[in-house]
């Protein structure tokens, strides 16, 4: 390989594409040619704005965590998959802070934790938006006959997906809204699906999203409508768009008794909530943040298409093109999941 281009942040509005070198692994770590991609909101607010929450960029940073590529060279420890061997790769590194208390069972509440492409920590951890990176053997997951290397690259949000709904307990039977219908949004609609619910309405201000979910077979509503989604009644309802109408939305369209999942994540400090009518409707209101031992489970569900993706990737872009993918993902109006193609030749 001439080059390892990877897709770099160094400040808003700032999105180099440049060669980062060869990777030097550690003993436990393997190195892996990256086939795709996907933009996730976090890799837009460092793009348009210099940081993702309280994560701020202070050095250059390389972005992405929702990919998938083919292990190239095995960790020198003897950890983890051989060469050739496809995968999807599970971004997080579980860190306590040594003071703040959390459930073992829960790595994605642990307090200091690290992730793929995040300025949370300095130095950053850097991302995977490269054609060749490397990473700890425990984040590799290799992948099983019956999915290719893009459909793999959604493993890590429909894992995020998964998690948010598996927070409202079994939805077999029950009536499922989702507020917001961007790839989180559709991934938990699908999830919804997959898991045998009664039904599963989505809203969006965007048409385009709300037609990739109808041709799934999934109900629709314009986001303004607000009297219709007032009279959904939903069982369960999954808050995915981070927004305070949508927040407001999802109180209004739960049943009496129901369940409201906070997925999207709000802005930082107060946010105004409609909370007397989810005391007097005795709401369960949870939240829901990553994921944990969800993955593999959502690789299976991926691989024997019991899981309902089609659609949801929208544009598929080469790194050179990077800035236009970067574009399109921030228009929700015109695309749904963007992935990036790294040039893996297989």
């Amino acid at each position: 390989m001439v080059d390892n281009l990877a897709v770099v942040a160094h400040a808003a509005d700032d999105l180099r594409i440049e060669d980062i070198g060869a990777p030097a692994p550690r003993s436990d770590e393997a190195v892996v040619d990256v086939a795709y991609g996907g933009i996730c909101g976090s890799d837009l607010h460092y793009f348009r704005h210099g940081a993702a929450g309280a994560s701020v960029l202070r050095e250059p940073m390389v972005l992405g965590h929702e990919v998938a590529g083919v292990v190239a060279v095995a960790a020198a420890d003897g950890s983890g998959p051989v060469v050739g061997t496809a995968v999807a790769v599970h971004p997080l590194t579980a860190h306590g802070d040594g003071r703040t208390p959390w459930p073992s069972d829960q790595p994605n509440l642990a307090p200091a934790s690290t992730y793929l492409g995040s300025a949370m920590h300095l130095p950053h951890t850097q991302g995977a938006f490269a054609r060749r990176v490397a990473m700890p053997t425990r984040m590799l997951h290799p992948l099983p006959a019956g999915i290719d290397l893009r459909t793999a690259a959604l493993a890590e949000p429909a894992a995020v997906a998964w998690h948010a709904l598996q927070r409202a307990g079994d939805v077999r039977g029950r009536r499922v809204v989702v507020i917001g219908a961007g790839p989180i949004g559709q991934l938990v609609a699908a999830v919804a699906q997959r898991g045998g619910a009664a039904s599963v309405t989505v809203t969006d201000l965007q048409q385009r999203p709300r037609e990739i979910a109808e041709a799934r077979g999934i109900r629709s509503l314009d986001a303004r409508a607000e009297a219709e989604i007032a009279e959904l009644h939903a069982d369960v309802v999954v808050e995915s768009s981070g927004t305070v109408p949508g927040l407001s939305a999802a109180v209004s369209a739960a049943i009496r008794g129901g369940t409201v999942v906070l997925l999207g994540l709000q802005r930082g400090g107060d946010v105004p909530a409609p909370l007397a009518t989810a005391i007097t409707r005795e709401l369960t209101l949870r939240g829901s943040f990553r994921f944990g031992d969800e993955f593999d489970d959502v690789i299976a569900a991926l691989a024997d298409g019991s899981l309902d993706v089609r659609g949801i990737i929208s544009e598929v872009l080469p790194v050179e093109d990077a800035h236009d993918a970067f574009a399109l993902a921030a228009d929700p109006a015109s695309s749904c999941k963007v992935l990036i193609d790294f040039g893996l030749e297989i």
